[in-house]
This record gives C-alpha cells, structure tokens and sequence, in this order.
C-alpha cells in the first residue's frame, strides 16, 4: 500500500515515474493525487476545437472528418493530413512518413488526440499527435472507459491525458486511507467531505455532482491554507506593540488641513480618520489602501505621515521607480509648501523636512540624504531600493509607506520595515485596484480600504479604439488631434510596448509570434513621427534603460512644456502628475493588459480647464474588430470604472500565482482555487482560520495543520506568505 509521500516509481514503475517527474515535475503519489483532471469528457462527447491555444499541451475528443495523403515530389517525404471536428469546428493533424496510419484513421471514428497545438500558414494544428480511438484494441481500461466521465488531464509531451489516467487508477488502488487533517468542527460547519473521499472522486467521480463535491472540499484546502498563514500572521503583528502616534492639535496635520486647496472627499475623510485612529494604537497599523486612479491616494497617506512626524517620528515612502520616486517628493513639497522647509529659509518652524534617497544620486546629495534620515532631520523619506539597502538608518521610523507594492518582492519591504526600532505602522497602497477575493486572499492580514469616489473637479476622460487597419484614415485624424491640443497649448503621451526593434514585449493577447514583432516601439516611433507627422512639435523621449539623469532632465521638460509630445514606455504608468497633458496615445493597445491601460488613462484628466475642454485617451490597434484582444480594449473603452475593470482583467488574463511563485521560482499550490467563482468559499474558509487561530494562534493542539501547511506550501512559500 501506499500513502502520499511514497515515491510513485514504487507504485507505477520507473519508466513512467521518470517520465512523469521529467514532464510534469510529479515525483510521489501525493503530487499525482494533486494533478487533478483540467475537465471531464463523457463518453460520445465531443471537445469544442475552437478554444485551442498555440503552444499548450491539449487532449481533445473528436471525430475524424477526412483523411488525406499526399507525397512531395522530388523528395522522400509522405505527409498524411487528418482533419478532425467537434461539429462546428475542425482541427487539423499532420503525420510525416506514417502512412500506414491511413488503415486506422477512418473517417468517422471518433478518439482522443493529444499533443502540442502548434500554427502552420495561420492554422491551429496538432502534429504527429498521440491518439486513442474509442474502439481501439489498446484503449482505457474496462473499468476507465466504461465510466461516464472521462477524466482529461494537463498533459506534456510524451505524456498524454489517457497515460496519467492509467497512473492515477494504479495510485488510487494501491493508496492507504488518507487521514484528514481539517477539524471535524470546521469541516461540520463548512459542510465538507472528507479529505480521502474528496482525493478519490476528484480522479473517478460517477456523477458531476460527486465532482463538484470533491472539487469544493479540495478548494477550501486551498483557500484555508492561506488564510490560515494569514491569520498567524495577523495575529503576530497584534502581539508586536507598536509606539502610539496620535493626533496632536495644533500639530502639522492641522497646519497641513488649512493649507489643502480642496476639500477632502467624504470617503477620504472617513480613512483618514481611521488611519488616523490606527496609529494611535498601540498595535502596528497593517492597511491596504486601494483606490482609483486620482482619488487622492497620495494626500490621505501624506496626512497621515505628518501625524507621525507630530509624534517626533519619521516616515519612508518606498516608490518602485526614480521618476515615480521624484514625482512623489514633486507632489509633496507642493502640497507642503513652507512646511516642507524646515530650517530653511522661508520655510516654517513648525515644518519639517523632505528628503529624496535614489541610486543615481550624486555622492554629495545622497551624504545629506543619509545624514536627514539618520539624524531625524527629514520628517518624510522618500526613496526607491536605496532606501533598503544596509547603510540607510533612520532616527525614529514610524510608518512605512509601499506605493505600488506589486512592483517589490517581500524580502524588500520587509528590510525596509526592520530599520524600526519598534514595528513601525505600515500603508500600503496601489492605484491598480483588486477585486475582493484577490485582496482578501493575498493581503488577508492587511486591513483593506478602497477610494472609489473622485475629487470634485476631475475630469472625465473619453476613451477611443482605433483601429489602425481597418480604418486608416483614422490614424491620419489622430495626428490632427496632436496638433490641436498642442495648438491650446496642452500636451500629448504617445505610450509604446517596446524601447527598440528587437525587443521583447508584453505579448498580452498578441495573435502570433510574427505580429510580436511589429508591436511599435519607442525609439522608431520616434524617428518616424520627428520626420513625418510630428515633425513640427517638440518630441521627448522616456523608457526605462536611460541615464536616470536623462530621465529627470526628459521629465522636467515635460512638466515645463518644453517637451510637447512625450513618446514612452509604461514607465510613466504610475505617479507622473502632469495636469497640461490631455491626450494619451497608445500605441498597439491590445499588447497591454486591462488595469495597465486603465492606469496609462489615468494619466490624463489632470487639470482644470473647464467641462468644454475634453480629455482623450486613443487606444490604437492592429487587429480586427472581431478580436478577442480587441473585445478588451472595447472593455476599457466602455467604463472608467477601475475596479470594474480589474475584476474583467482578472477573468480575461488568468488569475496567476497569488502566492508568488513567480518570486520564489516555485510552482503554485493554488491548482482549483478561483478568486473570482469561489468568492463565497474564500470568504468562509478565512472566517474558520481567523476563529482557529484566535483559539490556538500557534497550532500547538493541532499539529495535524501544521503538517498539512507544510505540505501545502512547503516551508519556503509559507514564509513568503508571512513576511507579506
């Protein structure tokens, strides 16, 4: 017998383990138990070909359409060509020298085939495919192809679906009871099979219904296992005592209220408040505050960095990029004023100071840098990942504020959060915003606070698709409007996917590989627009691999209006505040994702010029109408409303590795869990951790859990999720 740690050479031989580990990385039974079926077949049921994709591994069931081979002449080549139909779609198959293959591959047999879908002259195709005929002498087992359902499962090459089935039964029949490691409570409440029925009628269910039960108990493993790592975390931080840093009247928040411009919005007063509230505490402040692009993210989180300040504490402000990092420190000298100035000339005794830490800075401006940080003389720090690094210390730090955290791996948040010498409060905030169970289940020891509303005076911005292709002399009227904003004196982003020619780019729905290549870049925009179309305007250029000299210099001629038309990368996705811009241009749309155009749209909109003055954003594509990247674009066009737009980006893209594999190197555990169709489960499975770890925040009378996290995450991914 076996249980889920046994080697599965031990139970299926080696020639198939081997094969198994090589393609598939499953070494032992529990990794087999755990690659579940990617959909069921019945019996005569035929798989709908239209939902292939270039690239994948596939097994589809269908029926042989035609049959048709031909030799090249001049050559000793025999290629037969099959075609094969679910109805109302058809796929192709190509065999080379095989054509003794022409005895079994009759028209109307219907079978399975699997291998890779690859493209040849812009048809989907599968070539030298492994198949199964329904009738064939070596098909599945009696007991396996007599059952209803017919598991297909997530296969490599040499590996097809009907070959892991095989594995899977001789695991099945040879495994040991497995016990279950969830609280019987927890289970009775959650209304849950048990973990070893669940393993069982995942692979071999009779009926969908057995399925969905076994697919609903195996999810909430996967969502409890992470709220559970969540809990202890959130439970931690509780424990920690932080320093109090209350409200002081009279103090630079008050300073800061009456120096404000506009007023705060209802929904930024009510979290301010709250921030406001939280630092008071004697527990670490741990708040994710996520709101649309401009509702005034960067004014509730400067609020509440003065209220620290007030205290005789110091604030970090941690920006993922030079420009956003120098845009920041922009900002907030502008909205200080006099305050920012302490011990300066003009600038107020009841102020503070703002210093920029950046790598690119020179020795002698990064030494005072250094010396207002450690010294306590600069209130407010802001800095990209030089603000990490070992030599940096800080007096008092007492908040530490992530802008886009997405864009930092955990161990750098955390080097930053350890040169507290009390756990400082922590805010973290993002402009692209997250649907609920994406927050909950990745941020779940974070408090969540969303800015939906826009401050008054905003202005809307009208999004466009143009389809370059189709209607050519679309793209002669978008040059015509360049001119005319420039003509009223207003300026222009033209965004582009790539720096140069041979780069690679953000390939997000891009139909093959040939058209990667032509996705438009900076550099040659440049050069084609300075002697064509824009020749007349002042042109700038922004990407990533500039001098961050250059980049400041590019930037501040933008901000001035020397620079009429700025031509850049996504660089200037987040944070660049340049209320004179009016028109975004973005160039090949549909290689870039739904929340990245939605923060390239934000962008614009900026000044106050009046409800007759519009504000554009033209998202030029390649493609079709008829495109499923196009049908994105649409969705961008069709709303402003970001969290909106997140949840559609979500259900469009993937969901992806909320446990950041991607920063350990590993693959995700997350195998059925989905963040938006399982939102109930989600939300139900974290109700049960935080009432199991408020009881026994250690484990300690569970060990059982214990083990099932390490199994579940393995030791290196559970730490990822503590520190984040």
């Amino acid at each position: 017998m076996a249980d889920r740690g046994t080697l599965l050479r031990e139970v299926i031989g080696g020639k198939a383990a081997k094969a198994m580990e090589a393609g598939l990385e499953l070494a032992t039974v529990g990794d087999l138990l755990r690659h579940y079926p990617r959909r069921f077949s019945e019996r005569g049921e035929l798989t709908d070909l239209s939902r292939l994709v270039e690239g994948e591994e596939v097994t589809v069931q269908a029926k042989i359409a035609s049959v048709k081979g031909r030799r090249i002449p001049g050559r000793k080549l025999h290629i037969l060509e099959v075609v094969i139909s679910s109805g109302s779609h058809k796929a192709s198959l190509s065999f080379f020298n095989q054509s003794w293959r022409e005895r079994e591959l009759i028209p109307g047999r219907e079978g399975f085939f699997a291998g890779k879908v690859t493209r040849f002259r812009s048809t989907l195709q599968l070539n030298s495919p492994d198949y199964l005929l329904n009738d064939a002498e070596d098909a599945l087992s009696a007991a396996d192809f007599a059952n209803a359902l017919i598991p297909v499962y997530p296969a490599a090459s040499g590996i097809p679906s009907w070959t892991i089935a095989r594995c899977v039964q001789l695991v099945l029949q040879s495994l040991d009871e497995v016990p279950d490691p969830l609280p019987d409570e927890v289970r009775r409440r959650a209304d849950l099979v048990e973990l070893d029925w669940a393993l069982r009628h995942i692979h071999r269910p009779d009926t969908r219904g057995e399925y969905a039960q076994a697919r609903r108990r195996l999810a909430f493993d996967e969502a409890f296992g992470v709220q559970l790592v969540l809990a202890q975390r959130r439970h931690a931080v509780a424990e920690n005592p932080a320093l109090a840093r209350p409200y002081r009247p009279g103090g630079l928040v008050d300073a800061f209220d009456a120096l404000l411009p506009f007023t705060f919005t209802e929904e930024q007063s009510e979290i301010a408040g709250l921030i406001s509230t939280e630092l008071a505490g004697r527990h670490p402040m741990q708040r994710l505050l996520q709101g649309e692009v401009g509702s005034g993210k960067t004014v509730v989180a400067l609020r509440a960095m003065l209220q620290v300040v007030d205290n005789g504490g110091q604030a970090a402000l941690l920006a993922p990029t030079e420009v956003l990092a120098a845009q920041h420190e922009a900002t907030i000298l502008d909205l200080l004023g006099e305050l920012a100035r302490a011990g300066q000339l003009g600038g107020s005794e009841a102020g503070t100071r703002v210093s920029l830490l950046t790598g690119s800075m020179s020795a002698a401006a990064r030494r005072g840098a250094l010396l207002d940080a450690a010294s306590g003389a600069a209130g407010i720090v802001i800095g990209t990942h030089a603000l990490i690094q070992d030599h940096v210390q800080f007096a008092d730090l007492g908040l530490v504020v992530v802008d886009e955290q997405h864009r930092f791996g955990v161990e750098q948040r955390d080097a930053l959060r350890s040169k507290a010498s009390a756990p400082p409060h922590m805010l973290v905030m993002t402009a692209t915003p997250i649907p609920r169970t994406v927050a909950i289940t990745v941020f779940g020891d974070l408090e969540i606070s969303e800015l939906r509303q826009l401050p008054a005076g905003r202005a809307q911005v009208e999004t466009t698709v143009v389809p370059v292709l189709e209607r050519p002399a679309w793209l002669e009227r978008v040059w015509q409007r360049v001119h005319e904003e420039v003509a009223k004196g207003r300026q222009v982003y033209l965004v582009c996917p790539r720096i140069g020619e041979g780069d690679e780019v953000d390939d997000i729905g891009a139909p093959s590989d040939e058209d990667a290549l032509q996705a438009a870049s900076v550099l040659a925009t440049h050069a084609e627009l300075s002697a064509g179309e824009l020749s007349d305007l002042r042109l700038g250029v922004m990407h990533g691999r500039l001098p961050a000299e250059q980049k400041s210099s590019v930037m501040a001629d933008f901000v001035s209006g020397a620079c009429q038309v700025l031509i850049s990368t996504t660089v200037i996705e987040v944070g660049v505040n340049v209320p004179n811009a009016t028109l975004m241009i973005i160039m090949d749309a549909d290689r870039f994702g739904v929340s990245q155009l939605h923060q390239l749209r934000g962008r614009v909109g900026r000044g106050s010029f009046g409800a007759e003055h519009r504000n554009d954003c033209l998202l030029l594509t390649k493609l079709p109408a008829g495109h499923p990247s196009v049908q994105r674009l649409m969705a961008v066009a069709g709303t402003s409303d970001g969290f909106a737009l997140a949840r559609i980006d979500l259900e469009q893209r993937r969901e992806g590795d909320v446990l950041g594999a991607a920063q350990s190197g590993r693959r995700s555990r997350l195998k059925l869990l989905s963040l938006l169709r399982d939102e109930d489960l989600i939300l139900q499975a974290r109700a049960e951790a935080l009432t199991v770890i408020r009881a026994d925040p250690a484990l300690s009378s569970h060990p059982e859990l214990e083990e099932f996290l390490w199994e579940s995450f393995d030791s290196e991914r559970a730490d990822y999720l503590q520190k984040s």
